[in-house]
């Protein structure tokens, strides 16, 4: 993390309405439609030893209905007979039943561990789909929506390891052969964490491509392992496969192999044989001793050392030169002097032209040397920085720097060493190459606009939620402010049984669930076709903000939603929802 950008969020001014006056409660009526399911959605409850809130978040809290954005509003869901089921809607009043266009080959039931069933769409042609077991299948699709009749056709089918479930794909070219890179999440039980919950998250990073030379199967070519202490609320693979972005409370890391472990320790070694200091140096207020230690076939003829009142040359014998450079600060060069000591070692004597000046460097940018503070100087800096860290409430009103005591400091002023951050890191190196500290921005919900670009994210920022799209392939414009949610931030705050929020991909309306029933819609302002007036300042209003309330009849609990441009779909167990929140205009 040594070497990553530390980087922030920009928001547009534009987009922001400092003048939002909040929603309006509309009683207009919404029309929804619902269709009963064949056979139940296959829900997988918490077992006994799913007990943390990283199993809740990951696993209690799953979105069991997904939304295919390469085709306009169309869901697939996996029910109890492990039957992949789409929903594909052209016309409101025509609902078609849900058709079955996949079935998984393994005996869901037959798993004692297994978790539920996952998919994500990589591409318009590609479907990577988990059973909840630990087996990984790759389909190929073909094209999907209302008039497709292609079957879908598995090419890849594989065990990789303990259950997961697929937290996101990409599908690209690279080096002329089609790859498939997908992100699998797991939560672990961890033997050596003893004072927290006793597990930790992981992310498995999978590329599989596909041969080359007309070889047509598919095969698993890299896997890379991130750890971290808590499940991600986002992690998403750049559209080139190249880097990996991941927002979460605590961070993350990659696990390394054996091999890997080996390569990093002889280049530990290589570099603590190189952190040997070049020389010692010491100082007082006068003057700055340097000691070089010579190797045992120079004498004095062999060095060269050449003064000015700003630089220094040492040289041994035809070298190059072993120490040069601008000296920190200008010093008196014709009284500079050096000599041999018993021990072979070089002495160098440089007198400071600016007395009671405290040199943080000998030669600027120079780090191979080493600094060697005298006793009497540590305790005469301890001394002068006595007032910044006493315990005692402030023994001398009357001095000039009054002392800073921690115990006054406020809870808002502390910094979260593990507090909410973005990360981005590096598909060849591993390391992250730019860091976003969130701090208060908390995470809301994600999107995706266009399913050709990484999956928006939307954060709270005071009272509104702001929608951020990142850019993999621009790092001046890596992250990019693309909409606005007045107040959303502070309204969904108040929901305390909120499941599930999301947003048009229009950006026309935002909208969140409870665990039962109720169903919260919250348009952005539009034009009025009549005049209105705000009573209190006697102007115009233009536009209004309206809240919108849906009930559903349903006593089942909500297991997924999801939100298109013109409607809401809200699943439960045995029912799935349609409300029609925009026309079609």
């Amino acid at each position: 993390m040594a070497g990553a950008a530390h980087c922030s969020l920009q928001a547009k001014r534009l987009l922001l309405d400092p003048k939002f006056e909040g929603y309006k409660l509309s009683l207009e009526p919404l029309a929804c439609y619902q269709l009963g399911l064949d056979a139940a959605v296959a829900e997988v409850q918490l077992r006994d030893d799913q007990y943390t809130l990283d199993h809740m978040r990951a696993f209690g809290m799953y979105n069991y209905l997904h939304l295919d954005s390469w085709y306009q509003d169309n869901v697939y869901y996996v029910d109890q007979f492990g039957r992949v089921m789409n929903l594909s809607v052209t016309l409101d009043t025509a609902l078609q039943k849900p058709r079955e266009v996949f079935r998984l080959p393994t005996d869901l039931t037959a798993c004692d561990n297994r978790l539920c069933a996952s998919m994500h769409f990589s591409s318009s042609m590609w479907v990577t789909l988990s059973d909840g077991t630990g087996r990984l299948y790759l389909i190929k699709s073909g094209k999907r929506g209302s008039s497709a009749s292609e079957k879908w056709e598995i090419v890849f089918n594989e065990e990789l390891g303990s259950p997961f479930i697929v937290a996101h794909s990409v599908s690209f070219v690279k080096s002329e052969a089609h790859s498939l890179a997908v992100l699998l999440l797991r939560v672990e039980k961890d033997e050596l964490d003893t004072k927290g919950s006793g597990f930790h998250v992981t992310l498995e990073w999978v590329t599989i491509a596909e041969g080359k030379e007309g070889d047509h199967r598919y095969e698993i070519i890299k896997r890379r392992v991130l750890q971290g202490k808590s499940v991600p609320h986002y992690a998403a693979i750049e559209p080139s496969g190249d880097g990996l972005m991941i927002v979460s409370h605590k961070p993350f890391t990659f696990m390394q192999s054996e091999s890997d472990k080996l390569e990093e320790n002889d280049d530990a070694k290589v570099s603590n044989e190189k952190k040997d200091p070049l020389y010692y140096w010491q100082q007082t207020e006068d003057d700055v001793t340097i000691t070089v230690h010579l190797p045992q076939d120079i004498t004095r003829d062999d060095i060269r050392i050449r003064f000015s009142p700003d630089n220094i040359c040492v040289t041994l014998k035809d070298q190059p030169p072993l120490m040069e450079g601008k000296l920190y600060s200008s010093v008196d060069h014709e009284s500079c002097t050096w000599i041999i000591r018993e021990d072979k070692s070089l002495e160098i004597s440089l007198i400071k032209k600016n007395e009671g000046c405290r040199w943080t460097e000998l030669i600027v940018g120079d780090t191979r040397g080493e600094f060697i503070m005298d006793p009497s100087q540590c305790s005469e800096i301890a001394e002068s920085l006595m007032h910044l860290t006493s315990e005692v409430m402030n023994p001398n009103p009357e001095k000039e720097k009054p002392p800073c005591n921690a115990q006054e400091l406020e809870e808002c002023d502390a910094f979260l060493e593990d507090g909410a951050s973005l990360c981005r890191f590096d598909g060849d190196s591993l390391k992250i190459t730019h860091i976003i500290n969130l701090g208060s921005n908390q995470y809301l919900f994600s999107v995706v606009v266009n399913p050709k670009e990484m999956p928006c994210f939307c954060l709270r920022h005071d009272v509104d939620a702001l929608l951020w799209q990142p850019h993999s392939d621009q790092p001046e414009n890596m992250w990019e402010h693309i909409a606005t949610f007045n107040a959303l931030g502070y309204v969904q705050a108040s929901k305390q049984d909120k499941k599930f929020m999301a947003c048009a991909p229009d950006y026309s309306y935002a909208a969140l669930c409870e665990c039962l029933r109720r169903v919260f819609i919250y348009r952005q302002p539009t034009p009025l076709a009549t005049v209105l007036y705000n009573r209190k300042e006697g102007r115009q209003v233009g536009q209004v903000a309206k809240q919108l309330v849906a009930t559903l009849e349903a006593n089942d609990p909500i297991l997924g939603f999801q939100a298109t441009s013109e409607r809401l779909f809200v699943l439960t167990t045995k029912t799935l929802f349609l409300i029609k929140v925009n026309s079609g205009n």
